[in-house]
């Protein structure tokens, strides 16, 4: 009895002990923050992850997306913040993980979090409703600097976007700057579904979503992409004919937009590891390989001090653009 006793013991401590065998996996459903909007980019590939996690039986509880977009996505970085130690809690990250906090003076940033994986990097376009005469950037942009939005008193032209002081009102203020007279009344959304589906309403002019964003749209013939805010045009064949901005209005204006996915503060190392290895996993199959094309996505995974070192250098990139643009909080 003696012996089965110290036997079981030692099992016990087996389970326990840092560095053993048994490698951490989930142990209860993964609650799956969104900080923005449901059908915009981040919210379509969340629930995609989340999806696929489970047709191809990637891990052992099911991935729970939850959005959390109030204040331009403040709500979920909050929400995570205080969840410190939690392997159960992941996040979505775009670039509101820089420019929430840096306009809105809020306290939290990246460093409060987890680096799990960066997965992608996003485009941007120039859209137009195809209802429209404007056939380039250099028409509607004509249209934009003599104010010859019809449809709007006083004809000036809105640029529909997600967020007050985000990427698309940063890469609005951008065109402006480089385009001698043009000014838009910027619009502001909950998410990048609902800015392209005021576009195709016409309850603004342009927008500058992202393309899965305006995917379906586009193919429907509700849309019409103008340029891509790239230095080289998109490779994927269904994209490759839209022009990047410098062709098309002569002007240097790109960014590329962070998809990635940070984890609770604290979250264990074994954790970490689990993630990695399951976001490779679905980075293997068909159907994210085909969301990647379809959505004109850039592949960009990294992890660890890769991840990190990109994330320092862009929250740098975007403490320059938000001053440029006079975004950042005083």
């Amino acid at each position: 009895m003696k012996l089965g006793a110290v036997l079981l013991f030692a099992l016990a401590l087996l389970t326990v002990i840092p560095g053993s065998s048994i490698a951490w996996e989930p142990s209860k459903p993964i609650e799956f923050v969104v900080p923005a909007g449901t059908g915009g980019g981040a919210d379509q590939m969340a629930r995609l992850i989340a999806g696929l996690a489970d047709k191809h039986k990637l891990s052992p509880r099911p991935l729970i997306v939850v959005n959390k977009s109030g204040g331009a996505g403040a709500e979920g970085f909050l929400d995570v913040k205080g969840k410190k130690g939690e392997a159960h809690t992941i996040i979505i990250t775009l670039s509101n993980l820089f420019t929430t906090p840096l306009h809105n003076n809020l306290p939290f940033n990246w460093r409060d979090y987890t680096p799990i994986a960066r997965l992608a990097l996003d485009e941007f376009i120039l859209w137009v409703n195809s209802e429209t005469p404007y056939k380039t950037a250099k028409e509607y942009l004509a249209a934009v600097k003599d104010k010859q939005c019809k449809e709007r008193q006083g004809g000036q032209c809105l640029m529909g976007g997600t967020g007050s002081a985000q990427e698309d009102q940063i890469l609005t203020i951008q065109l402006e700057q480089a385009i001698a007279g043009a000014k838009f009344t910027y619009v502001p959304f909950k998410g990048g579904g609902e800015v392209c589906v005021n576009l195709v309403g016409k309850h603004v002019d342009s927008t500058v979503n992202n393309p899965i964003e305006c995917a379906s749209h586009w193919k429907a013939g509700r849309v019409r992409p103008l340029a891509v805010f790239d230095t080289a045009r998109l490779t994927v064949a269904e994209w490759k004919d839209i022009p990047t901005v410098k062709e098309a209005l002569g002007v240097d204006v790109s960014y590329l937009m962070l998809r990635g996915i940070f984890g609770a503060p604290g979250m264990p190392k074994e954790a970490v590891d689990w993630y990695v290895a399951f976001l490779r996993k679905v980075g293997e199959t068909p159907e994210w390989k085909k969301y990647m094309d379809d959505g004109a996505l850039k592949p960009a995974f990294a992890a660890g001090a890769e991840y990190v070192k990109w994330v320092e250098e862009n929250e740098r990139l975007h403490k320059d653009l938000m001053g440029k643009g006079g975004l950042l909080k005083k």
